[in-house]
């Protein structure tokens, strides 16, 4: 088996809060991930699914290193990035890039859309200014986006356009992985199916390592061959694609899967209303 692009190991994180009057001090904590670990595989889709709350988006910041972890390791190609700082964490944290929930948030009102780009170029030094317009005019190609959009601010887009722009300027660091965190919760269900299409043709076009986070398993199954169940900051089961019903051992899993609706759960539900009118 081929060494992991990413290896999780033992993450943990938890957050202070503000203890209620007179409460003792080991109330004023919350923990929000609990020894959490796993592997990703190069190329790979993989599913992390669970409620608001259950410590999916504090992994996913742990990972990039956004926030840094308790305790733990984020093994990126066998190296440790919890234990880099300063340059040599920069350099490393551009392989591991994040697409948020909401779009609207993400990218900075007054700034082009072409210069929100061209700034991650310049940064981390993938392109001489001379040929950053024309990057930046392909990036938003990749995306679905006309070269238009480069001289236009962030108000101008629609939620699903402004997800592509918040998906082409994670693109633009040139990332080994890219960690998708709940991108269609906040957008349109006619506009979800457009972006989980575009993220499956860029993983497939680009070669990319996939972090694809979210509550809805029914999509989350479409998308990733693997999926890692999250309660209450723990990892509580991994799901393979190919399971059957007896190999999910976890009661909150069989929950999820009880709440997805199916074809024939809605059939006999519409079947049994026929039938009693």
């Amino acid at each position: 088996m081929a060494e992991p692009i990413l290896s999780v190991r033992d993450l943990s994180k938890t957050y202070a809060r503000r203890a209620a009057f007179l409460a003792p001090k080991a109330e004023a904590t919350r923990p929000a991930l609990a020894a959490a670990s796993f592997d990703l595989a190069e190329g790979e889709i993989l599913g992390v699914v669970g409620e608001s709350g259950s410590g999916k988006t504090t992994l996913a910041r742990c990972i990039a290193l956004l926030e840094r972890p308790d305790t733990g390791q984020v093994l990126f190609r066998g190296q440790d990035l919890v234990e880099l700082g300063g340059a040599a964490l920069r350099r490393r944290r551009r392989a591991i890039q994040t697409v948020f929930q909401d779009p609207y948030a993400s990218l900075n009102p007054r700034l082009k859309v072409g210069s929100a780009l061209a700034e991650v170029m310049l940064v981390h030094k993938l392109a001489e200014r001379s040929e950053v317009r024309e990057r930046v005019i392909a990036l938003l190609g990749q995306v679905g986006l006309p070269p238009s959009a480069a001289d236009a601010y962030p108000a101008a887009f629609s939620g699903g356009q402004r997800q592509r722009i918040c998906i082409a300027r994670a693109l633009a660091a040139q990332p080994d992985i890219l960690i998708a965190d709940e991108p269609v919760s906040s957008l349109d269900v006619s506009v979800q199916a457009q972006i989980v299409n575009l993220l499956l043709d860029l993983r497939q076009r680009l070669g990319l390592s996939v972090i694809f986070i979210g509550h809805d398993l029914q999509l989350i199954e479409f998308l990733a061959p693997r999926i890692v169940v999250m309660l209450a900051g723990e990892i509580v089961e991994t799901l393979q694609a190919d399971r059957s019903a007896t190999d999910v051992q976890h009661d909150y899993t069989r929950a999820l899967m009880n709440a997805v609706p199916s074809l024939d759960k809605l059939s006999a539900h519409y079947t049994s209303r026929e039938t009693t009118t």
